[in-house]
């Protein structure tokens, strides 16, 4: 792996960066989960925001919130791969960020109503706030450290003006928020480009792979997590029949297979390439700044079609069920294929075929009550993954570089 500054056993660490790590994995600590909690919070109110709100205008909405969600998460896990959570200065910033997460998670629903302020000003405290701590944490540094946040804090300080100026100018709040959000995510790949500082490199962004990945592993059990509470939540609101039963039996082994599919067959050979990786920078980015997003995405609207199926189980799926049920399954899908595509380097096909099922189902489902079409879309995820499983099983091979065998996942 190669040196940077950012390396935790980079010479001359300073003192608020995380320790070495004989294993190379820094370890994750208790307050970046107590600090996930927020997150738990925000995925709630994202669902029930998709739940309560589904027509054009609120799935897009919820989209958006979602991607603004993910970015403040992903941006912190990052910060928190350099600087050690155990120093009570990186702790007070985690839980000032926690606060302000609070305030933007309470907004969610009203985000682009009464609540805008509230949610632009936390969004933008959030990610100029914790740029600066950096900047201060790091200051000594060699150059390269300095400079890359430098170049980050130029973005997000921009992009902070266009947040505010959105809400408090509700005609321009779309526009200025869409450009804003759009500045945000074309950062990264960017190479945060600023004029006078240059552009960063990925092997400036040296991180602890192993660490990133399961930070993001942890946040896909978030939404899993949220899935399970929807439908525990509904099941427990409606009246006990054989049909509702089914039904809840169904979501529940819905949300198993989404936790098969990612953590059984993707997530640890995921883990070892990031970690083994000569350049861990371009594969987090790729794999987990970017491509994390519709595995999450997949889950949350997955969740909003458990809450729809128990509510109506026997009746004809409508419209938003099938979408839902239908466009969750085959985003997630969609999404853990890309991130193996990035870790291994190829398409698994088998991934794009369980997508095409889950389409070429939908002109029909409207004739199938709610529990069939979920059963259908929890059997095509089930097979997906007993396929991938069994697919890795049959791939391993030895790694001479790692000393160890590791899969070549996917058909």
């Amino acid at each position: 792996m190669s040196s940077s500054p950012l390396s935790p056993s980079a010479p001359g660490r300073l003192p608020l960066l995380r320790p070495p790590d004989p294993h190379g994995h820094a370890k994750v600590s208790f307050v970046e989960l107590f600090f996930d909690l927020v997150f738990v919070f925000a995925v709630t109110q994202l669902s029930h925001t998709l739940i309560g709100h589904f027509s054009l205008a609120g799935v897009l909405q919820t989209g958006f919130l979602m991607l603004a969600v993910w970015w403040v998460w992903i941006f912190t896990s990052w910060v928190t791969n350099w600087l050690d959570p155990e120093r009570l200065p990186v702790r007070l910033c985690l839980f000032a960020i926690m606060l302000a997460g609070l305030l933007m998670s309470a907004a969610l629903p009203q985000a682009f109503g009464e609540r805008a302020l509230m949610f632009a000003g936390s969004f933008a405290a959030i990610q100029v706030g914790r740029t600066l701590f950096f900047l201060w944490a790091v200051r000594g540094a060699e150059r390269p450290m300095v400079r890359n946040f430098q170049r980050i804090g130029a973005w997000l300080s921009a992009t902070a003006v266009l947040w505010i100026a959105g809400a408090l100018h509700e005609p321009l709040r779309v526009p200025l928020w869409l450009a804003a959000l759009a500045i945000e995510y074309v950062g990264p790949s960017a190479g945060f480009f600023v004029p006078g500082l240059g552009r960063s490199t990925t092997s400036d962004w040296n991180v602890s792979g192993g660490h990133l990945a399961e930070r993001c592993a942890l946040f896909v059990i978030i939404a899993l997590g949220e899935s399970l509470l929807v439908t525990g939540a509904t099941f427990a609101a409606e009246p006990l029949t054989p049909i509702g039963v089914l039904a809840f039996l169904v979501s529940f082994a819905g949300s198993l297979v989404m936790w098969w599919l990612y953590f059984d067959t993707t997530n640890d050979f995921a883990s070892g390439r990031i970690a083994r990786s000569d350049d861990p920078g371009r594969l987090a980015r790729l794999a987990y700044t970017y491509l994390h997003l519709p595995i999450v995405a997949g889950i949350i609207v997955n969740a909003a079609a458990d809450e729809f199926v128990l509510a109506h189980p026997s009746g004809h799926t409508d419209l938003r069920t099938a979408v839902c049920l239908l466009g969750g399954v085959g985003l997630y899908a969609i999404g853990v294929g890309l991130f193996k595509r990035a870790v291994v380097g190829r398409w698994p096909w088998s991934h794009g075929l369980a997508a095409l099922l889950l389409a070429a189902a939908g002109p029909f489902v409207h004739d199938w009550p709610a529990v069939a079409t979920s059963a259908f879309a929890c059997a095509v995820l089930a097979a997906l993954a007993a396929w991938e499983r069994a697919s890795r099983a049959a791939c391993l091979v030895p790694d001479s570089a790692a000393g160890e065998t590791e899969p070549s996942i996917g058909p």
